[in-house]
């Protein structure tokens, strides 16, 4: 769900190349979340895309409950036999009231019905439950590298990306949380790419499909030089600050 309460869906033509590209949250990240609940039998993922998220809570916790309002992305999740997925949208998880202990959305809440699913969130969090989200912006690997991809994020696609990513443009600092957030460390998402996975990443970029979709054009494909000289044919480490936020209700 999106703020104007209808599902616009900007990922399930690349389901696949979403699930092969998009980079792994780190364990310290799920370490963190669940020492900071007083609960671990039931962790609940929302908008949990290829499953990454969940994936890494069914690691400290009894069970996890995944949902996507994607048919696609949840058929393209990786399955566990912890994690059971359902597609849902965030603001009607359909589950029981005050049975999670913590809730989470990685890099999907600025699309959603924010009072609405805080009431959700409200709901089905058990009393003083964790809720966290996190999103990421631009990565980083070297100056030229990311002089290219910046281009394209804002030269090429800047009027492609959906309305709703000036709440990422904030820092989410536009979105109100219920209650006040807690201190939360400093944590980085990283990757060991050639400069063919990191063009296979860029592709999956909303704003990027929806170019191609209204240009008939590959926008990755204007950058592709420049990117690959800059790159060379060496592995190179590709990072991406989180901010991550997370109260207790």
């Amino acid at each position: 769900m999106t703020n104007g309460a209808v599902f616009k869906d900007h990922f399930s033509d690349q389901s696949a190349q979403y699930a092969r590209y998009r980079p792994d949250y780190p364990r310290e990240l799920f370490r963190f979340l669940a020492g900071n609940c007083q609960g671990h039998e039931l962790a609940l993922d929302c908008a949990t895309g290829n499953g990454q998220s969940a994936l890494g809570l069914s690691h400290h916790f009894l069970r996890v409950v995944a949902t996507d309002a994607s048919e696609a992305q949840i058929a393209s999740a990786t399955p566990s036999p912890k994690v059971s997925y359902r597609v849902a949208a965030a603001e009607n998880s359909e589950l029981q009231a005050q049975c999670v202990d913590l809730l989470t959305v990685a890099q999907a809440l600025h699309w959603f019905d924010h009072p609405r699913f805080f009431a959700e969130a409200r709901r089905v969090l058990r009393p003083d439950g964790l809720l966290a989200s996190w999103f990421y912006k631009l990565c980083f690997v070297n100056v030229d590298c990311d002089a290219a991809v910046y281009r394209l994020y804002e030269e090429i696609v800047g009027e492609f990306w959906p309305p709703e990513r000036r709440f990422i443009d904030a820092d989410y600092t536009n979105i109100e949380f219920p209650e006040t957030c807690i201190d939360v460390p400093k944590f980085q998402m990283h990757v060991d790419w050639t400069v063919q996975d990191m063009l296979g990443y860029l592709r999956t970029w909303s704003a990027c499909n929806r170019y191609e979709k209204q240009r008939g054009a590959d926008p990755v494909s204007i950058i592709e030089p420049e990117l690959t000289m800059a790159w060379g044919t060496a592995v190179r480490r590709v990072s991406w600050p989180l901010t991550v936020k997370a109260c207790h209700l």
